[in-house]
């Protein structure tokens, strides 16, 4: 079977996402580092294996597949035998997807680069601007996320095992902690982070732990 690739840049989330659902499922892979500050990511090489010009993008010997939750709903369906991202009970599957999509559809992107970007390019919004901007969609999204998990929480997002869920919040709350995003008024979210913060599969993930960070 080819080597499988992640390709990725250090502090994208999405990327930091599909690391730690890797690790979790303990499955090996080979890094190759996109950076998106360069401009790689459309390069004429990279957009011949992801039109969309993005990252994460996993080549899993013949598959390729670009979005991180297709990614992580792939690697559960592909090996069914490693540790599950999604739990067998419907519920708590739903629970565990509608928690992630929240991170990965409404907050995710309204941080992005290419977002902030625009903003500055289009609408002359100053540094200071486009930061707060970003803080206030994470803070919006935080705040109804610490009342969901307060429902479905156990030592985890959703009960006692790391999902997907927890596969995209603890990214989240890196990227809050970036921006300078008080947590004080999300303890559930703080406390799932700091569990989340020890088990080597996270930990390891960490951008900081990347070869291409800098």
């Amino acid at each position: 079977m080819a080597e499988r690739v992640l390709y990725g840049y250090f502090r994208s989330s999405a990327a930091y996402r599909v690391r730690i659902a890797l690790n979790l499922k303990g499955l090996p892979y080979q890094y190759r580092a996109v950076n998106l500050l360069q401009g790689e990511q459309r390069s004429a090489e990279y957009l011949a294996i992801n039109p969309h010009g993005l990252v994460p993008l996993l080549d899993d010997g013949e598959v390729k597949i670009a979005q991180s939750l297709a990614i992580c709903e792939y690697l559960d369906e592909a090996y069914p035998d490693t540790p599950r991202l999604l739990p067998a009970d419907p519920a708590l599957r739903a629970q565990a997807r509608s928690i992630a999509l929240a991170i990965a559809a409404d907050i995710h992107p309204l941080q992005n680069p290419r977002v902030g970007k625009y903003l500055q390019a289009e609408f002359g919004v100053g540094e200071e601007g486009k930061t707060e901007w970003i803080r206030h969609w994470i803070r919006t999204g935080l705040a109804a996320l610490e009342r969901q998990l307060a429902e479905s929480a156990g030592r985890y997002a959703v009960g006692d095992a790391p999902t997907l869920a927890d596969v995209c919040l603890l990214p989240q709350v890196f990227s809050a902690r970036r921006f300078g995003v008080d947590l004080a008024s999300y303890p559930t979210i703080v406390r799932i982070a700091e569990a989340l913060e020890a088990l080597p599969a996270f930990a390891d993930a960490h951008p900081a732990k990347q070869p291409d960070a800098v």
